[in-house]
């Protein structure tokens, strides 16, 4: 598809995006892409009426006095996308694969998230870093962002999620929400992706495709795996076979769901043959709601 047009699709699909979450929160609208509404600024005297949780305890226990914490109103958020571009994400049909959907997504977000003022930086990985783009502002930013991600040829086909997770965590410092994009075909993860949903607001988001379970009856044919470059045989006719297939991918899936709701991360599973915006919609949505208790 032509930059253009991709941009006016992904630009529509924004707008979608915004008039529904406006819409369905009647005006009540608090970003997905602010913080909490306030951060910690500095510390201040203990004062006759203050709020006893306020009181920071580390600093009061150096003994000159009680002190409780002050904090400022958080305008601006710096939004991380980090894409997994292995060569497992290039499974589906042409101009649907995983990778496909992946990078549409993130160009919505992307869209999405300059429109509210927040700056937006993406790192791409495989099993090194593939891509890094600088958080910036603004449309100009946007359509940059956009541009390399879809030109962006990747130089090795094997996955290191772990590795990549290690970069992130080294190299973005403040406070970010982070946007994980992968099929998470990969093992090994979990300690660092717990990490980074301590440091950082995390939202995961899983890419998945149908042939990844629904193999057709063939009897016994060759599978390519792309990141190994080996051919194996399966009995795709086997039930056992069929049913190990699927107990896996979808034993996976809770796994995550599961992990990303003790770990208090958003989580989001998205298959090739999804209409992703409504999907989206739905995690602004719960997004917005717990920001609003906050």
């Amino acid at each position: 598809m032509p930059m253009r047009e991709l941009i006016k699709k992904l630009r529509n699909y924004e707008i979608q995006i915004r008039k529904a979450i406006k819409s369905q929160m009647q005006g009540d609208f608090h970003s997905v892409f602010r913080g909490s509404g306030i951060e910690f600024d500095d510390v201040r005297q203990y004062q006759y009426g203050d709020d006893v949780r306020s009181i920071h305890w580390s600093v009061s226990a150096k003994g000159h006095g009680t002190f409780v914490k002050t904090y400022k109103e958080e305008k601006e958020q710096t939004v991380f996308f980090v894409l997994d571009v292995s060569a497992s994400q290039e499974i589906g049909t042409e101009g649907k694969q995983k990778i496909d959907v992946a990078r549409e997504i993130c160009g919505v977000l992307c869209l999405s998230a300059v429109k509210e003022g927040s700056q937006t930086g993406l790192i791409c990985f495989s099993d090194q870093k593939e891509k890094y783009i600088k958080p910036g502002k603004g449309d100009k930013h946007a359509y940059n962002f956009i541009s390399e991600l879809i030109r962006l040829k990747s130089q090795s086909l094997k996955t290191d999620i772990s590795r990549a997770i290690l970069y992130t965590l080294n190299l973005v410092k403040r406070r970010s929400i982070i946007i994980f994009i992968s099929d998470f075909i990969d093992t090994g993860y979990e300690a660092n992706l717990r990490a980074l949903a301590r440091k950082h607001d995390l939202v995961v988001i899983h890419i998945s495709d149908q042939r990844e379970t629904n193999l057709p009856g063939l009897g016994i044919i060759p599978l390519f795996d792309k990141e190994s470059r080996k051919t194996l045989w399966v009995n795709t006719s086997s039930s056992i076979f069929r049913s190990r297939l699927k107990s896996n991918f979808s034993g996976k899936q809770v796994e995550l769901e599961n992990f990303c709701r003790k770990n208090q991360a958003s989580y989001l599973n998205i298959s090739t043959d999804d209409d992703y915006v409504p999907k989206l919609i739905k995690l602004f949505k719960v997004r917005n709601k717990s920001r609003k208790i906050v």
